[in-house]
């Protein structure tokens, strides 16, 4: 089965916030994803109509940044997470010079796939993130698109 990935539709929103719960520690709230909408770009990935995966970004003066990606917990571990980040980089690419973007220190499946894609961590972030037990670092990775078109 092969996904469809397409821009983030208001009617996607309920199913992109139960993929958020379901697989994020502190999720976004719909009303965050909404807000989306109007503010940056959204992309969905579906499988027969249905959201399966979500990502959001913007680009400002020649950086991107990802704010938000993730594949719902069934489907996770087939590929569609490299899918939606390789679509992403290639819309990027042709509009940004750079890439930015923050992971959780603990998702190592995260920082494989970053990693394998060509981004490299730049910094770290101590207590960034919002955690069961307090807080935890932020990993910061960068790629720069210079001659990747």
């Amino acid at each position: 089965m092969t996904p469809v990935i397409r821009k983030m539709l208001t009617v996607d929103l309920p199913l992109i916030s139960a993929i958020e719960q379901q697989v994020t520690p502190h999720p976004w709230r719909e009303s965050q994803f909404r807000e989306s909408l109007d503010k940056h770009q959204c992309l969905t990935m579906t499988l027969q109509d249905q959201p399966v995966g979500y990502a959001v970004y913007t680009i400002v003066l020649g950086e991107a940044e990802i704010l938000n990606i993730a594949v719902g917990r069934g489907f996770q571990g087939r590929g569609y997470g490299r899918q939606l980040l390789n679509h992403m980089i290639g819309l990027m690419a042709a509009q940004a010079e750079r890439l930015f973007l923050e992971v959780r220190a603990t998702n190592a499946p995260a920082l494989a796939l970053y990693q394998d894609v060509g981004l490299v961590e730049i910094c770290l972030r101590r207590n960034y993130y919002q955690n069961d037990s307090g807080q935890e670092d932020a990993i910061v990775m960068a790629m720069d698109f210079a001659g990747f078109l």
